[in-house]
């Protein structure tokens, strides 16, 4: 039986308000105002309740939970008799959105602890990095439903990192926060059949799951949700809540930590298409999102109401409200009172108070998870316009909802964008992946390998053959910045390999990775980027020294998909510091090992001798075997040698460095270049958004095309034909040649 079966004649009724009806499923604070003025508080018969459209009658009900209870929100949901024995009704009168204090406010302070702003605030890179790696998916498509497709996704998979719950458990919370509103919604309205016990029965089945997650880390000292809450104590020593009861919560959070962000989130991109200077403001200056965010949530609150039972006979909004009938606020519609908000329907972002509404609620059941939902969704739009900023709703007034009046969810947004928002976005910004080290293997004397994946086993971007990424490393004074070609199978999507030499007496980057990654640690990467490509070829020669074998793996992997003629000169201080030995053994016909403390220096004399056909060399390793290659290969066609150097070549330079100008011709900016600095100096001094990584011009990040001047390069990465070619320049390292005074870039 719900609070529906019977109605009451009460007055006054506002003929004109449907709730099950367009206007309202269209813009629910517009359709209150429809009937404000004439019945500021209204019976509604559908719901067998009062609604409240005034802010100021709104908090006289918030602000009191002794005359206005919550208890009925969880004590009139109607518990199937077959559950009864697992999920209890009075169990389900403890939702947190369903009780009143002393239980109400034992089970916040529990849970609270789970949603402090700082540990909120310290997921937000982790937030950015999923928003990131759920775009890569869908990216190239053009167009898709952006609630299924990146909101309900990215804060699905939030609240997964929230509760540190492995991929695994993924269905069953996406379908939580559907069956939990279901059920919640059930208090108020109709549940059919055979929705009702379909839905009840998955519902009593997560809970059982869950009570067992919950009862295994009791004894955790994590600072997941889940931990916090399971091994909470009282003062008595006790666990503050048992396992049944934590549960129902966590079915709470999975619907109102997921759905309502998502909505919000959707509703912003609305709100954003019909107000073009708020969102060139919010594209322009980043720091905006988080008001883009607040005054979405002001002008359509994903809950349209709070509800109460009055236990006290009392006038609101000129309505005789009687002790034990229902009050529903109106949330959409006191944030839009024009009594308190001065143009209450216009989309804002620049209010003086952006927080000064009621879509979170207020008092002793305001939103909890309140500080997540802000940050993460910040943090989704502005990932989402970075990524994709010419997005756009296919049609604004679409209405495909699920009709609930207490919770009108929306079930698609259809959306599109220019695909060439995808390449455009990679110069703006290094993507970056949150990545676990899934293994550490010792591979020979100083080197170790690192396998990285995503914690869920999820996809990782494509990569090709001679790929490096940058490792994020810890650091003194700031955090280390380094690059590391992969050597795992290119085929693998699952996980990235790296093969680390420690270099005692160098830059610090393989000392933090020796020191710190090891198995399970958290470690930031960049995408895969190549500056040593590997093209089709008959026949390869392919030379490495001590760790320059590296990108080598994955390139005799392709020559040997490609059943391409190669072989393999790898030298070595001795043989026990030659990494990946294991996996060459198969190929012991095609690899020649030259450990230096028996054999010598790798014979590149002879080795290069004589020009072969249809070969290309591939070389990698220290700088005296790149320079012996590039001199002794001098001979052979061009563009037979390719080089990778993992620092910086020495350039030399003859006579004083000169001033310049540069246009930025994409930007319409135009800087000055002094002595002591470089073009990506003044870029970013001209608050230009430039990307880089190693500063040196080893890496590529910063790669540049010159439209117009000539450029002195200084770069290690482009040959001496790309560099006469004039194309392109590394902006980190390169200048403009001597007696040009001027370069037109194209960024």
């Amino acid at each position: 039986m719900t609070a529906t079966s019977s109605a009451p004649a009460k007055c006054p009724v506002a003929h004109g308000f449907d709730a099950m009806g367009d206007a309202y499923y269209r813009d629910p604070a517009a359709h209150f105002a429809e009937v404000r003025d004439a019945t500021p508080t209204f019976f509604y018969p559908h719901l067998n309740a009062w609604i409240v459209t005034r802010r100021e009658d709104a908090l006289t009900v918030l602000s009191d939970w002794q005359k206005f209870s919550s208890a009925s929100n969880g004590g009139l949901i109607e518990v199937p008799e077959e559950y009864r024995s697992t999920i209890p009704a009075e169990l389900m009168s403890r939702i947190l959105v369903g009780s009143d204090p002393p239980g109400h406010t034992t089970a916040r302070g529990v849970a609270q602890l789970g949603f402090l702003q700082e540990r909120m605030d310290a997921l937000q890179p982790e937030i950015e990095a999923r928003a990131h790696r759920i775009i890569d998916r869908f990216e190239n498509n053009g167009a898709g439903n952006l609630l299924e497709d990146y909101c309900l996704e990215l804060t699905t998979q939030t609240l997964m990192a929230l509760m540190d719950l492995d991929y695994e458990y993924d269905p069953m919370m996406r379908q939580l926060r559907d069956d939990f509103f279901q059920i919640l919604a059930s208090a108020q309205e109709p549940f059919p059949e055979p929705r009702r016990s379909e839905v009840w029965k998955r519902y009593t089945e997560a809970n059982l799951v869950l009570r067992g997650i919950i009862e295994s880390r009791r004894t955790s000292e994590a600072e997941d949700l889940i931990s916090v809450m399971a091994s909470a104590r009282d003062e008595k020593g006790n666990y503050a809540l048992g396992a049944d009861q934590i549960a129902i919560h966590l079915t709470e959070f999975a619907a109102a930590g997921t759905d309502t962000t998502a909505q919000a989130m959707a509703n912003a991109v609305l709100f954003l298409d019909g107000s073009p200077e708020a969102r060139s403001d919010a594209l322009a200056e980043p720091e905006l999102w988080p008001r883009v965010f607040e005054e979405t949530v002001r002008r359509r609150p994903s809950s349209t109401f709070a509800s109460r039972r009055a236990n006290i006979d009392i006038e609101l909004g000129g309505a005789q409200i009687r002790a034990g009938d229902m009050v529903w606020l109106a949330l959409a519609a006191v944030n839009t009172d024009p009594d308190y908000v001065e143009h209450p329907f216009t989309f804002d972002i620049h209010r003086t108070d952006p927080a000064d509404h009621l879509g979170f609620s207020t008092g002793r059941h305001k939103c909890l998870g309140n500080p997540l939902a802000r940050v993460q969704g910040a943090a989704g739009l502005k990932v989402l316009y970075e990524r994709l900023p010419s997005l756009r709703p296919d049609d604004a007034e679409a209405l495909d909802f699920v009709r609930f009046a207490l919770l009108p969810a929306r079930r698609s947004l259809n959306v599109h964008w220019d695909v060439a928002d995808v390449a455009r976005s990679k110069e703006r910004a290094v993507r970056t992946l949150n990545l676990r080290v899934l293994q550490r293997r010792e591979e020979s004397d100083g080197v170790v390998s690192l396998l990285l994946g995503h914690p869920d086993g999820g996809e990782l971007p494509r990569w090709k053959a001679g790929a490096h990424i940058d490792l994020h490393l810890p650091g003194e004074p700031e955090q280390l910045v380094r690059q590391y070609s992969l050597c795992s199978d290119p085929e693998d999507t699952t996980a990235y390999r790296v093969g680390v030499l420690r270099a005692d007496a160098g830059r610090g980057g393989s000392l933090a990775v020796h020191r710190t990654l090891r198995e399970g640690a958290a470690v930031t990467v960049s995408w895969p980027r190549n500056n040593f490509r590997f093209t089709a070829a008959r026949k390869y020669l392919f030379i490495a020294g001590g760790i320059g074998v590296t990108p080598i793996l994955a390139m005799i992997r392709e020559a040997e998909r490609a059943g391409a003629d190669w072989e393999l000169v790898y030298g070595g201080r001795t043989r026990s510091s030659m990494a990946f030995l294991d996996e060459l053994a198969p190929y012991a016909e095609r690899v020649t090992l030259v450990p230096q403390d028996t054999h010598g220096l790798m014979d590149l004399p002879n080795l290069l001798r004589e020009p072969r056909e249809d070969t290309l060399i591939y070389c990698c390793g220290p700088e005296p075997v790149l320079r012996a290659a590039e001199t002794l290969s001098a001979h052979w066609p061009k563009g037979s040698l390719r080089l990778e150097r993992f620092a910086a070549k020495e350039v030399e330079i003859t006579g004083p460095e000169h001033g310049f100008e540069v246009e930025f011709a994409a930007s319409g900016v135009t800087v000055q270049v002094g002595t002591g600095e470089s073009i990506l100096d003044a870029a970013e001094r001209a608050g230009l958004p430039v990307i880089s990584s190693c500063k040196t011009g080893t890496c590529g990040t910063c790669e540049t095309r010159l439209l117009s001047g000539r450029a002195e390069h200084r770069d290690s990465i482009l040959t001496a034909d790309e560099q006469d070619a004039n194309e392109t320049l590394m902006i980190c390292v390169s200048r403009a040649e001597r007696g040009c005074p001027r370069l037109v870039l194209d960024r």
